[in-house]
């Protein structure tokens, strides 16, 4: 088995990225802090054709070079826009209609693995603060919330990770049904 060389990926350019029919997932990130959680999300949107970021409130915004660090161009390929308030940014979605998931740990969450996706709807998924997660505020906004289940003693993962698999699951839903 040979590694391929990044010559024989077949990777997308900038503008064929644009092109390209998107994922019809929006990812939210509420307050988060850590600009390498900020440029993970960026490439793990961009490799699964991601429609857009949201970066709500203190979470910073593009050209940062911590963000580009992680991202690695991928802040330049997918679409997004700042709301200095997560609220804003939910009531645009639903406005535009958007199905708002919060992934979080909460009551009545659905988890993960029990998630059944309408290939023909649009959604959003919120991402939280490191230490807080999602807001409570923005979780009651929310039409649910979705929880990945976890087995060992810690019940929290990076926001990163966690990114990655929400976006994973969503790609594979939408794109599978």
């Amino acid at each position: 088995m040979k590694k391929l060389k990044i010559t024989e990926m077949n990777r997308l350019t900038v503008e064929e990225f644009k092109d390209e029919k998107k994922t019809p997932l929006v990812v939210v990130l509420d307050n988060v802090r850590s600009l390498h959680n900020v440029g993970s999300v960026f490439r793990t949107a961009d490799a699964f054709l991601v429609e857009a970021v949201y970066l709500c409130g203190i979470t910073s915004t593009p050209p940062h070079a911590e963000i580009h660090k992680t991202a690695l161009g991928a802040e330049n390929t997918v679409d997004w826009k700042h709301f200095e308030d997560t609220h804003v940014a939910l009531a645009e979605l639903k406005a535009q209609g958007y199905t708002v998931f919060a992934i979080e740990q909460a009551e009545g969450s659905t988890l993960l693995p029990d998630l059944k996706l309408d290939a023909t709807k649009k959604y959003a998924v919120i991402l939280g603060n490191e230490v807080k997660g999602v807001q409570q505020s923005v979780v009651d906004a929310c039409a649910g919330c979705i929880e990945i289940p976890q087995f060992g003693t810690k019940h929290s993962l990076n926001v990163s990770v966690t990114g990655g698999i929400i976006i994973w699951e969503f790609f594979k839903l939408m794109h599978n049904s």
